[in-house]
């Protein structure tokens, strides 16, 4: 077998086999197939696409790559989350807690955030003590006793997974719907959840532009969940706007804090509510959708599932004192209205670039994040304002320059209709 004939056949369009798509990944993981060759067949990929099973054999390749993890040790179900990436999606921050104060077992590797999001580790490094490097042992000693954990992840998960996506990420070939399917499914099948939820962002703000394409995308990744005996769910949600009010690292927590406190936005809440109440069901903890969704908003108005993400956090060794000094920059800036209307549009792949170049976000794995930064959104799309309303306020500990008001100027559009919102969720896919 030669990688030219496989790059060949791709290139026509053909059908690669599974022993075919095999040979590529493991080569490329020995060192023995070079980059340029690997390249070559990531951009026929990008052209000529894949098919289901293809797609299944990529995965599966992948996974066997590096080590898995065995959460057969946890009782029950397992459950896990995932999202395709937004900006202010503190939804595990909720979501985790939400369902451990109902039963269920949450046990979930998280990632870093790169670019314009955000990452659950880097929210939960933000808070004062906690840890995020649990060991396999602590990890499902913690699920055990609590319900939930979240960790970075352990030994060598998907190491075909982390060279692939490092030349994706400089070849061009990102948006392929088989090559970003099979990432996040390698990734979730080896992290051992038997309920998988894929929280996949359509809009500005997300990889996935159009509904169709999210659609594409959710349907092959429940196929492949299901070749693989896993119970998948893909919920298609907004992003042409931020998730909730805030914007950066504490101002994320903070809000999470909030909603778990039953004051938190509207899309948050309902969003995290859904996702929880299919995580229970799947997890067989309750017998119906309907039961499971009025579990989840009690819990949220009736302290328990507070009460959960502080057990969580203290697990981790995190300390979180008094809510109102728990965000402390040194400067707060207003960033007002222009011209009276509704807000049309928030641009939110913008507003997550302000709370990168504050230095909230990263711009190379080798960035260090400040954690007090941010944006805090005052409005949101179908709001009126008169001139001079605020529309957001920065929180900065430098001086803001033209770029990022440029960026808020180019964020926000108001006209003189009134606009009416889509509802968070748009689409289940199971």
């Amino acid at each position: 077998m030669r990688m030219i004939d496989i790059i060949e056949q791709k290139r026509e369009g053909c059908k690669l086999s599974q022993k075919e798509i095999d040979f590529v990944i493991q080569g490329y993981v020995k060192g023995e197939i070079p980059d340029y060759q690997i390249s070559a067949w990531l951009m026929a990929i990008y052209f000529q696409g894949m098919d289901d099973e293809e797609s299944g054999y990529l995965t599966k390749a992948m996974l066997e790559s590096g080590d898995t993890i065995d959460l057969s040790a946890i009782e029950g179900i397992k459950v896990d989350k995932h999202s395709t990436g937004g900006v202010g999606d503190k939804t595990t921050l909720i979501l985790g807690p939400l369902v451990a104060s109902m039963g269920a077992k949450l046990a979930k590797l998280s990632g870093r955030g790169l670019g314009h999001t955000g990452g659950t580790l880097d929210k939960l490094e933000s808070i004062e003590g906690c840890s995020i490097n649990l060991t396999e042992k602590q990890f499902i000693d913690q699920v055990n006793r609590i319900n939930i954990a979240v960790s970075g992840q352990t030994g060598e998960i998907v190491p075909a997974d982390k060279l692939l996506y490092a030349l994706r990420d400089v070849t061009g070939t990102v948006p392929s719907i088989p090559l970003i399917s099979s990432s996040i499914m390698s990734k979730k099948l080896a992290s051992g959840a038997d309920v998988i939820c894929l929280d996949v962002k359509i809009g500005d703000g997300a990889f996935m532009k159009t509904i169709e394409e999210a659609r594409k995308l959710s349907r092959l990744m429940v196929s492949i969940g299901k070749a693989f005996d896993k119970k998948v769910i893909a919920f298609l949600t907004g992003m042409e706007q931020p998730l909730g009010y805030a914007i950066g690292n504490r101002l994320e927590v903070k809000e999470a804090i909030e909603t778990l406190a039953g004051d938190g936005p509207k899309d948050l809440e309902d969003l995290c509510v859904e996702i929880a109440a299919h995580m229970v069901y799947n997890a067989k903890l309750q017998p119906s959708l309907k039961e499971a969704r009025q579990i989840a908003l009690e819990n949220i108005h009736n302290g328990k599932a507070l009460a959960k993400f502080y057990e969580f956090i203290h697990a981790q060794g995190g300390k979180i004192g008094a809510l109102d000094t728990f965000v402390r920059t040194e400067h707060v800036i207003p960033y007002q209205a222009k011209k009276p209307g509704y807000v049309q549009s928030i641009k939110a792949y913008n507003i997550g670039l302000v709370s990168m170049h504050l230095g909230g976000g990263r711009e190379t794995k080798e960035d260090t994040i400040d954690p007090m930064v941010g944006v805090l959104l005052k409005k949101k799309i179908g709001d009126k304002v008169a001139i001079g309303d605020v529309l957001c306020e920065v929180y900065a500990n430098n001086p803001v320059g033209e770029e990022i008001i440029k960026l808020l100027d180019e964020a926000f559009a108001i006209g003189d209709s009134p606009i009416e919102t889509l509802p968070i969720i748009q689409e289940i896919i199971a």
